[in-house]
Parts: C-alpha cells; structure tokens; sequence
C-alpha cells in the first residue's frame, strides 16, 4: 500500500509543506481547496457560488489525478466566511453530491489566508469496489 502525494503546482504548497491530495491504498485525502484558478488567482472574487463550484471543480480535477471521482467521495467539510451564505454554498454542494450525499460539516471561520476567499471545503474518498456497494 504506496503513498502517491498529488500537487495543484500552487506556490503554497511547497512553501507550507503540504500535498493538494494524498493516496494511500484505496484512500484518498484532499487537502482544504479553494477557488484557485490556473494563474493562482482566486476565481469568483466576492462571489460565494462561483467560489464554491471552482472549488468542487478543482477537487473533481485532483481526484481524478488520484483515480478516484466524486462518486467515491464519503465526507466533505466546508469551511465558509460566513455561515449566513450557507444555502447558496450547499445548493451547490448538492450539484455535485445530490445523489452521492457524503457526509458533511459546515463551519464559520474568523478568516482564511487570503482576503477574496469565501469558501475552502476538504474531502475524503474511498475507492472501494463494486462488491462493495451498498455494504
């Protein structure tokens, strides 16, 4: 059972030590994922829908990176700037996971690294097989 470590080639992640995703066995653990655009920028500056989809977007990417998709997404945690946008943040979450529902948690933080971001969400995946669907 190998370690893979997956990076988004952000300057964060060298400079913090941290992998975007890390894969051991049939696990893969996808670190707290913002609205990061290609160039670095955060997509969707002061708008709380589009940072989510970005962001959910970006963890679809690094998790097929790591072999793995939404569908094998079993918990999600969301962390929001504020709470109040909490409907618009889960609509979206429910685009992505409507018939997936993984479990989730969404909680208000003071604030984030970077002033424009609204929303970091986390997620955990199991790649099991299809024998064990429904276990």
């Amino acid at each position: 059972m190998g370690r893979q470590n997956f990076s988004s080639g952000t300057a964060w992640e060298p400079l913090v030590g941290y992998s975007r995703a890390v894969r051991v066995g049939a696990h893969v653990h996808v670190s707290g994922t913002t609205a990061t655009g290609a160039n670095g920028e955060i997509v969707g500056r002061g708008d709380v829908e589009a940072q989510t989809r970005h962001t959910l977007e970006n963890i679809a990417a690094v998790l097929e990176q790591a072999g793995a998709k939404l569908a094998d997404v079993v918990r999600t945690r969301i962390y929001v700037a504020d709470i109040n946008a909490w409907r618009v943040i889960g609509q979206v979450h429910h685009e992505f996971f409507a018939t997936i529902r993984p479990a989730t948690s969404m909680i208000e933080v003071s604030r984030f690294v970077g002033p424009d971001i609204l929303v970091e969400i986390e997620a955990d995946a199991y790649i099991g097989d299809a024998s064990e669907a429904g276990a």
